[in-house]
């Protein structure tokens, strides 16, 4: 990372570049890692092979016919067990993933369904999985070059490397079915889980530029739930003049329609955007919300300063829709995790006040994160400074409602997390601003409200209204 001078000769620091949609989108998809070890296999074995001829050509020029001997007989004593591999990596693929499919649906019930995707962008998962079926896959291959052959003169292949290679796969496909069973184990911890959940929140506030406009919308954004990144090649987050500086972002000329499948809007291409608003001498707002359902129709982005044009069309192409929300641009996913993992664990079916505590332990902590930075609309700059790119996120207030709204509904029957309610409540009210005390106070009086409505006994209230960092120690 460089620093960097912005037009008005302020020093900012080069900020890091975010994940590519695309490569947000393979990471949440289990099909790419086990096709590209399976395509990197097939190379591997092209290789092993050449290498097996060239040894038995070199040592056929040499006529060294009883190196080629020893050979064989090595190579044939490897193909037991390359055998041995061939038949058994497969029926312990299947009982792995299948124990493994079992594990995602107890986590999935006893978390959220939400945190299933955790398992499907764990690396160490699909590693595995690759793994096994490039060491599946070679051992098939192997099995194909050897040659009926025993005479060493008449010998066509030795498929030696191949054995060798298929020897070394197995030794990492037992390493690495050691730390999967590692991981999977930690998955099904809900510390661990909510760890997880947690970072993958924090990251999407340190991707976020720092150049927001105040919690008032711009011209006339609508208020809205979704965030964005600024990925290098163009954009950029330092404060400059023209079109679209914060306050002004001049006539709305058109409104670009959403014409794909119906869906959650899940990420926009930052870089691609600013590119062709600034192409286009133009400044584009994002209507809906990262996270907003769309359907075909809806308006995606409004264009001001300029006319609509033919360029400009491709916008809709620029935003992707899938069938549910990630964590790559959208600020607020994070948080309804965590209030989904706390509401299950307060349910009467489950009835686990102390998951809920963890959850809530971790809602302080993001909130904390962002208790000092701007929210409500993101600006997204090209390299001269120019705003070619508004959008908007949450504002504070709608965080912490949707932080602490339903988890303080069904908290009144558990003193344990009403108490670490409280403590948090507190401990936010004095890490912000004068001015974002508002939402926090509400929740705490109401919390308060509704412990006097349900507990009869006053011992009881004063108990459950007693901050406590930890609940009930």
């Amino acid at each position: 990372m460089g620093d960097w001078k912005t037009t008005d000769g302020l020093p900012r620091r080069r900020r890091h570049r975010a994940l590519s949609p695309l490569r947000e989108h393979l990471r949440d998809t289990f099909w790419f890692a086990p096709t590209a070890a399976l395509v990197l296999v097939f190379v591997v074995w092209t290789a092993a092979t050449a290498a097996d001829d060239a040894i038995l050509t070199a040592l056929r020029d040499a006529g060294d016919e009883d190196a080629v001997g020893d050979l064989l007989g090595i190579a044939e004593d490897a193909k037991t067990v390359v055998t041995t591999i061939s038949a058994a990596m497969m029926t312990f693929i299947g009982v792995v993933f299948s124990i493994s499919l079992v594990a995602v649906q107890m986590a999935a019930g006893q978390f959220s369904p939400r945190v299933v995707r955790i398992f499907v962008r764990s690396r160490i998962t699909k590693a595995t999985f690759a793994v096994f079926l490039a060491t599946f896959v070679q051992s098939l291959l192997v099995l194909t070059s050897y040659d009926s052959q025993r005479d060493p003169s008449l010998v066509a292949s030795i498929p030696l490397v191949q054995s060798v290679l298929t020897l070394i796969l197995v030794g990492l496909s037992v390493v690495l079915f050691v730390m999967y069973v590692n991981s999977t184990l930690r998955l099904m911890r809900v510390a661990h889980v909510v760890d997880l959940i947690t970072r993958e929140a924090l990251r999407v506030v340190a991707n976020m530029p720092l150049d927001v406009s105040a919690e008032e919308p711009v011209g006339d954004i609508s208020a809205g739930t979704g965030t964005g990144s600024s990925r290098g090649s163009g954009a950029s987050s330092g404060p400059g003049p023209g079109p679209g500086s914060g306050s002004d972002l001049g006539p709305e000329t058109a409104r670009i329609a959403h014409h794909g499948r119906a869906g959650v809007l899940r990420d926009v291409d930052i870089a691609r955007l600013v590119r062709m608003a600034r192409q286009s001498g133009v400044v584009l707002r994002l209507v809906p919300r990262i996270g907003d359902f769309v359907v075909p129709g809806t308006p995606v982005f409004a264009v001001h300063g300029g006319p609509a044009t033919k360029g400009l069309r491709a916008l809709s192409f620029q935003v992707s829709v899938g069938a549910e929300r990630t964590f790559h641009q959208d600020l607020g996913f994070g948080l309804r995790q965590l209030s989904d993992i706390a509401l299950r664990a307060l349910s009467p079916a489950v009835n686990d006040p102390t998951t809920a505590v963890q959850a809530v332990d971790r809602i302080v902590q993001f909130l904390s994160s962002v208790a000092q930075r701007p929210l409500g609309v993101l600006l997204h700059r090209d390299r001269r400074g120019t705003v070619r790119l508004v959008q908007p996120v949450p504002g504070w207030a709608e965080l912490v409602d949707l932080a602490f709204s339903e988890i303080r509904g069904c908290a009144v029957a558990s003193p344990q997390v009403t108490r670490r309610l409280l403590a948090g409540l507190d401990d936010l009210l004095g890490a912000v601003a004068e001015d974002r005390r508002e939402p926090l106070v509400r929740h705490r009086t109401l919390l308060t409200q509704a412990v006097e409505r349900a507990v009869p006994e006053a011992a009881d209230r004063a108990f459950a209204l007693h901050p406590d960092r930890q609940g009930i120690g």
